[in-house]
């Protein structure tokens, strides 16, 4: 392939990974593979994870708390320079978007892989970033141009768009960030706790209000900038199976979007990622409606959790593109380069009540599962590890590739029935069940399939 000329700049030949589990395996992965040194962090809990056996070299970080570990800049940072790393891959989650902590390395003349700290604050702020995209001419959901300082503010603005709303936190999203509301009342009841849950996990207690789409999909677009001006997409990732406003099923192509809706989004997304100058790796996520209109929700500035899925239909390394981008070269291939081939879905496989969702840490007995072709494991955990209740408590991404949909379909659901996990309850049931329900086989689901369908998981 022509691709664009590469003119290397930094020489990256060791870095830290600010992240634990999966995603720093992941990581020490592509860094092996380009003859990069690595380095782990680990906290007390997590000193006998893989990852930790992976890297060239492991340093105890802190206790289990994210407070007193993974969080902890300066200790990492101490770490990073007293062992000559050349830069820091964050992940995400953590340290991935806090802009402070991206400034300070480089203080320290350490390259942070990720976009600059600007865009990580424009793009931070909710508000900030709808504004932004509003005035970049991209359709943003209705909602409050800014913060709501009163309960009466917030009352007032949703009875001009009518209910049902959406009440989430300016500095954060996920499930923690957001909360629906049926009419006043409910605003009401959780106005003064969703500022509180704000205010704890993402630094603000600002809280706007949007309107609520319904029957909606959640699609969000891979892209990637360098430093040259070059940005390109990656396709599309359809993340509408959810439970509590969190991501749990990934695939690509969307099933739903038409072929031209599916064009005008991509084009979408390139113009937002134009409207920050976006370098490294990034995705727009969009809410569609029944009618395939789609508007901006936000835009997170780092590698996704379900990167696995492009690669899968791209045959592209996107942390390999995250270090190429990161030490000052050209992205290796031009927009026209990018092929997508087949389909790819990803499971995120939790230790959790398949009914209740809620988190069931423990150690893991045995864990083993069907290998071939189309089958890739993630792993954040092996048997004989342990899930504490201090972090999110995904195991695994299995990620199923086929030549079509239905292809996909049939090998995961093969590959659901040969996995074998004990010690700990999984959501592995719950994801036989989507497999075998006829909506899902057809495409057709919302993000309230899950809370809609109430599958009975035995």
């Amino acid at each position: 392939m022509q691709g664009l000329s590469q003119e290397r700049g930094l020489n990256v030949r060791k870095i830290l990974i600010a992240n634990r589990g999966e995603i720093a395996s992941r990581v020490i992965r592509t860094c092996r593979e380009m003859g990069i040194e690595t380095i782990a962090v680990y906290s007390d809990a997590d000193s006998g994870m893989p990852y930790v056996q992976e890297a060239d070299h492991a340093f105890r970080i802190g206790e289990p708390p994210v407070g007193r570990s993974y969080l902890k800049t300066d200790e990492i940072l101490r770490i990073a320079k007293a062992e000559g790393a050349d830069a820091i891959h964050p992940g995400y989650g953590f340290l991935s978007e806090n802009a402070a902590f991206a400034r300070a390395a480089a203080d320290e003349g350490i390259v942070f892989i990720g976009p600059s700290p600007e865009t990580i604050e424009l793009m931070g702020d909710k508000i900030v970033s709808r504004d932004t995209m509003a005035k970049a001419g991209v359709a943003v959901v209705p909602g409050s141009s800014e913060g709501v300082a009163t309960l009466e503010e917030a009352i007032s603005l949703a009875d001009e768009m009518g209910y049902p709303v959406m009440l989430k936190a300016s500095g954060g999203g996920g499930g923690i960030g957001m909360i629906r509301c049926e009419n006043e009342q409910a605003l009401a009841k959780s106005y003064e706790s969703t500022k509180a849950r704000a205010k704890a996990y993402f630094g603000s207690d600002e809280v706007f209000v949007e309107k609520y789409i319904p029957n909606a999909r959640h699609i969000e677009v891979q892209i990637f900038g360098d430093s040259f001006g070059n940005l390109v997409h990656l396709y599309e990732r359809d993340c509408s199976i959810q439970r509590r406003h969190q991501k749990v099923v990934e695939e690509s192509p969307s099933p739903f979007l038409s072929e031209g809706t599916r064009q005008n989004m991509l084009k979408t997304a390139l113009r937002a990622g134009e409207a920050v100058g976006y370098v490294n790796a990034g995705t727009v996520e969009f809410i569609v409606d029944e009618e395939e209109n789609f508007y901006f929700l936000e835009m997170n500035t780092r590698l996704q959790v379900e990167h696995p899925v492009t690669e899968q239909i791209t045959g592209l390394d996107l942390v390999k593109w995250q270090i190429l981008v990161a030490r000052g070269e050209k992205l290796p291939l031009l927009q026209d380069e990018i092929a997508r081939n087949g389909h790819a879905i990803e499971f995120r496989l939790y230790a959790e009540d398949p009914v209740s969702f809620m988190p069931s840490p423990g150690k893991i007995d045995s864990f083993s599962w069907i290998k071939g072709d189309g089958i890739r494991m993630d792993n954040g955990y092996l048997a004989e590890n342990t899930v504490t209740p201090f972090y999110d408590p995904m195991i695994s991404k299995c990620i199923i590739f086929g030549g079509s949909r239905s292809e996909a379909i049939q090998r995961a659901s093969d590959f659901f029935t040969h996995l074998e996990i004990t010690g700990i309850k999984t959501n592995a049931p719950l994801f036989q069940q989507i497999l075998n329900d006829e909506d899902f086989i057809k495409g057709n689901y919302t993000t309230a399939f899950l809370a809609e369908k109430k599958f009975a998981v035995h």
